[in-house]
């Protein structure tokens, strides 16, 4: 981080979209896969599909918790690290 403002929000964005991006990729797969299931079943219970997508996220964030939010983390500490330098 070099320690512009812009460069710093810049790191921000792509680190916010690193770490939901895999969680919101599981989520849109299965809430797909169950999308299809209900169509062709003709089963239009609303439960059926917010229940496996929230089993995902929640089975995708314990998985892959550290290597997603590890990043972010890092990205604080660096901003709370550096943050005189931020304010002048």
């Amino acid at each position: 981080m070099d320690g512009s403002l812009g460069s710093l929000f810049s790191n921000a964005i792509w680190t916010a979209i690193g770490g939901a991006l895999p969680i919101l990729l599981a989520a849109t797969i299965v809430g797909l896969a169950v999308g299809i299931l209900q169509t062709a079943t003709s089963i239009q219970e609303q439960t059926l599909s917010f229940v496996p997508k929230i089993l995902v996220v929640l089975l995708t964030a314990l998985f892959f918790g550290h290597t997603l939010f590890a990043p972010i983390l890092k990205l604080a500490s660096d901003i709370f690290g550096n943050l005189e330098s931020f304010v002048k």
